[in-house]
């Protein structure tokens, strides 16, 4: 009875997970420039992907512990690789939309110049 509730947790945990990667991909096609395009892939895509690992760790607890390093990869090198795409991105001087207010990336160029 209890592999049923864990089961049916999973598969929603799994079609949630689904809903953000579509959001991300939509985000990649609606932001107005690079930045904000690696920000809606980076975000959604990490809440979705963790979504779909541990949808699928409960309808497969055999596979918990793989999963949940998976997992932590994930975690440590979604963000650092987004990070490393924008200051590629600003350094090869790619241009940002006229709505944004602060270049936080350039701030910090000046502090360590």
């Amino acid at each position: 009875m209890m592999s049923g509730f864990f089961d049916t947790i999973g598969a929603l945990m799994m079609l949630g997970g689904a809903l953000f990667l579509a959001l991300g991909g939509l985000g990649l096609v609606r932001m107005p420039d690079i930045y904000n395009r690696i920000q809606a892939g980076t975000k959604a895509t990490t809440l979705g992907t963790l979504m779909v690992l541990v949808g699928a760790a409960l309808i497969m607890p055999s596979w918990s512990i793989k999963l949940l390093l998976i997992m932590l990869f994930l975690m440590f090198t979604n963000p650092l690789s987004s990070q490393v795409l924008a200051r590629a991105a600003h350094r090869s001087d790619a241009p940002m939309t006229p709505e944004t207010k602060a270049d936080r990336l350039d701030e910090d160029a000046e502090d360590l110049a």
